[in-house]
């Protein structure tokens, strides 16, 4: 078994290879349909390691359609699909098959099976916004490790549960209008029950010496404390995450953990401490080829500066954010970028220059909120931001300066 680092599991070729050595040992006879099911999901299964879920999809679902009769052979190639589709963004379907999954698993008396299939469920109900009904499955599955004294099987229920609140503190926030460093209730609430569960996978994942679990356990918690405002606490497990990227090698974590130690200086007012941040992301950004994580360092950059109020650097940051945005099609960049130069050179006298910059944000913010009502009138993102700013027929100028400010709130956290 394999799991990503996002908790969804993967089940290995373990269970597979077994049934297919057994047939072939002549231990556990099988007619042709269920050799060829077998081979079938070998495939599909070797395919998605390969990381060419589509293909290996087609495998899964010729091996379903070729039946078996074996239903742990049936949960496994269920679970499969489930994981395929899920990497290949169809939620809908990964839904579908996990919960066959999960019914089977039921069927058979598979404890395990069962724990593994509702945090699987739970995972993917977190991406599609059903946060209670996520948390419910996930409980399920750590309700089940523990009676089967599954401490892998805990510390990933823990990890998973941590994540469902995160996100779900994540969004009530955005949803929910409240002034800078005041935060709902509700908000805080449920930031803090993720803090509970990270805390708890913290503490087993340290039993095991699992040094990579550490490093996303501290990662999440330093994510978490940023969000509730906790940002000493914050920038403590940064640091920790940062320190464990460079004892493996990842770049791509050590990268996000700069990142996140630049924003958690911000707030507290330390904007040259940031500003080497950020500048140690953006060397990495360049290293890695990222162009869309070198564009988003830029515009750290440009704000800090502008912050530092050293008007002249912030204007020659924002021009490289802008320049990426532009390379890459980037129309959100591309007026966030416009919006920062609008107001660096206006701090500097320049009014001309701002007033073109602060035309073409406005410009961009129209053809946004345009595109995205002509997609879907009655969209989520516009129903809900409608509904927090308290009017039903909010007009398009209050949307667009509302959904460009909060697309940049929500990329201060790089997860």
């Amino acid at each position: 078994m394999f799991t990503h680092a996002n908790g969804v599991v993967m089940s290995g070729p373990a269970a597979f290879e077994a049934e297919m050595a057994n047939w072939e040992r002549g231990c556990s006879p099988r007619n042709r349909m269920e050799a060829s099911c077998l081979e079938l999901a070998l495939e599909g299964e070797r395919l998605c390691k390969a990381g060419d879920f589509k293909a290996g999809v087609a495998f899964f679902e010729a091996a379903v359609q070729v039946g078996t009769e074996d239903l742990k052979t049936l949960s496994a190639i269920y679970s499969q699909l489930g994981n395929a589709y899920f990497y290949l963004k169809e939620y809908s379907k990964a839904l579908e098959y996990h919960r066959h999954d999960l019914t089977l698993a039921r069927t058979i008396g598979d404890r395990i099976g069962e724990a593994k299939a509702s945090g699987n469920l739970g995972n993917t109900l977190k991406v599609l916004g059903s946060f209670d009904e996520a948390i419910a499955c996930c409980q399920r599955h750590l309700e089940i490790s523990r009676e089967q004294k599954d401490k892998v099987g805990e510390a990933r229920a823990q990890y998973n549960i941590g994540n469902v609140f995160h996100a779900k503190g994540k969004q009530l926030s955005w949803l929910m209008v409240h002034d800078s460093g005041d935060l709902p209730d509700e908000v805080k609430e449920t930031l803090e029950k993720a803090t509970e569960y990270y805390e708890m996978n913290l503490k087993i994942v340290k039993e095991f010496g699992d040094r990579a679990a550490q490093g996303r356990a501290y990662g999440n918690l330093g994510n978490t404390h940023y969000l509730l405002g906790n940002y000493d606490d914050a920038i403590a497990f940064h640091k920790e995450r940062l320190s464990i990227a460079k004892e493996f090698g990842d770049k791509a974590a050590e990268r996000r953990a700069y990142s996140n130690l630049g924003n958690a200086h911000i707030f507290l007012g330390r904007f040259d401490v940031a500003a080497e941040y950020y500048k140690k992301t953006l060397q990495i950004s360049r290293q890695l080829k990222d162009q869309a994580v070198e564009a988003q360092a830029c515009y750290s950059l440009g704000n800090t500066y502008t912050l530092l109020q050293d008007y002249e650097k912030a204007i020659e940051y924002h021009i490289r954010h802008l320049s990426i945005a532009q390379e890459l099609n980037d129309r959100v960049g591309e007026g966030r970028a416009c919006w920062s130069l609008g107001n660096a050179y206006v701090s500097l006298g320049s009014h001309e220059q701002g007033l073109h910059f602060a035309l073409r944000h406005l410009e961009i913010s129209r053809e946004l909120v345009s595109r995205l009502l002509e997609l879907n009138p009655e969209c989520p993102e516009i129903t809900l931001l409608r509904a927090s700013l308290g009017k039903k027929n909010v007009g398009n100028s209050v949307l667009e300066n509302n959904i460009l400010a909060r697309l940049q709130w929500d990329n201060l956290n790089i997860n």
